[in-house]
């Protein structure tokens, strides 16, 4: 007889990313490359491996296959175990047919098996395209305690802001008594970070009656969450105060990248009390050759510079050949940058190849936009690409 857990924990990693254009034409947005040598989907599963949540469900969707072999058994968030750990859950084949997850609150209603096989008391959400580094026990603690059906993790964002994110109101105490998806008139800053702890039986009864609902959206924001207030159940907030971003567009992206550098970076992933963890290969020590130059740079391993690198962060074995550029910029990994090129203002995908005297984007002070280019893509020797493209187009 397995011991039941108390608390099972739910990823969202299912979502296409269309906002992200070609950095996802080949991969879901959570196995993204982030920081040099992170995955988006490292973050939520370091924070529930920090909390001693040990049951993670990954609901997968879309282009699954990089992130199903990124995640493998679990083993580099200590997740791999024989009752619990994490375990993959793309839509399957039932009783009255298959069928893709209509929507978040969908997503989970198609597990409530899932959830079921630990008999938990506590069920948290979570989506797979925030930066943060977060205590869910601490939320959790407080769910407990103060005998709610749901507590909704909230930040704190500036009004102008606001609009763009599920809205709570919430009286002195923290006790939520209204909810706003998306509101053109904001009364208030505090944003939903998309991250929910319900208690298990009252979760399973609102999903299962919104499946019922022809009608429904199928989705916690739009869906459960006003329904749960609707019916005047318990709901109460959990303010986070640490740092949380949502990186769903590349310009959001491009700012986490970013977030890591400086003197006293706003994103610290060097606390070795909360570590983010990740499948990481092992590469060889980055070289930094004669007549090199990195200025406020965050370079992995393997990376060889002979060029200039400045604020700008590099995944593994980039090379930035004799007298290339590479200025305010995201370099995924294994990309080569070649003589005399430029690229500025920019996110190269993996595997990119800009060849000789080719320039890529424009400083940032005077460009459109972000130009970003997909997996794989060779930019010819003297090509321009202009600031804010995308290629492949």
């Amino acid at each position: 007889m397995f011991k039941k857990k108390e608390c099972v924990a739910m990823l969202l990693a299912g979502g296409q990313g269309s906002r992200l254009t070609v950095l996802t034409a080949k991969t879901a947005k959570p196995a993204v490359t982030f920081g040099g040598k992170y995955r988006i989907i490292d973050f939520p599963l370091s924070n529930c491996a920090n909390s001693g949540i040990d049951t993670v469900g990954v609901l997968t969707q879309y282009q699954p296959l990089v992130l199903n072999e990124y995640i493998g058994t679990g083993l580099p968030w200590d997740l791999d175990r024989n009752y619990g750990g994490v375990k993959i859950l793309p839509p399957y084949q039932g009783k009255k047919g298959a069928d893709w997850y209509k929507g978040t609150a969908n997503a989970i209603y198609q597990n409530l098996q899932f959830i079921e096989r630990y008999d938990p008391d506590y069920v948290l959400i979570l989506s797979g395209d925030h930066i943060y580094r977060m205590n869910y026990a601490e939320m959790l603690k407080a769910h407990k305690e103060s005998g709610a059906a749901c507590t909704i993790a909230v930040i704190d964002v500036p009004i102008e802001e606001a609009s763009r994110f599920g809205i709570l109101t919430t009286d002195d105490d923290g006790k939520i008594i209204r909810f706003t998806e998306k509101p053109k008139k904001p009364d208030s800053t505090k944003a939903s970070m998309g991250i929910y702890i319900f208690s298990r039986h009252e979760l399973a009864k609102y999903l299962i009656a919104d499946a019922e609902d022809p009608k429904s959206s199928n989705d916690f924001g739009k869906n459960i969450i006003p329904a749960m207030l609707a019916a005047g159940e318990k709901m109460m907030s959990y303010t986070f105060k640490g740092y949380w971003k949502d990186v769903g567009t590349i310009d959001s992206l491009w700012e986490a990248n970013m977030d890591l550098l400086g003197e006293h970076p706003a994103l610290q992933l060097g606390d070795r009390d909360w570590r983010i963890l990740s499948r990481h290969e092992n590469a060889p020590p980055q070289i930094i050759g004669e007549g090199g130059v990195v200025e406020n740079a965050s370079v992995t391993e393997g990376c060889a510079i002979y060029g200039t690198v400045k604020n700008s962060v590099l995944g593994e074995n980039v090379q930035v050949l004799e007298g290339a550029t590479v200025i305010d910029s995201v370099l995924m990994g294994d990309c080569v940058i070649g003589e005399g090129a430029v690229v500025e203002y920019a996110i190269l995908d993996r595997d990119v190849e800009i060849g000789e005297g080719a320039h890529v984007g424009k400083p940032r002070s005077e460009a459109k936009g972000i130009a970003v280019i997909g997996e794989g893509t060779k930019v010819e020797a003297g090509a321009v690409v202009a600031d804010g493209a995308t290629l492949p187009e």
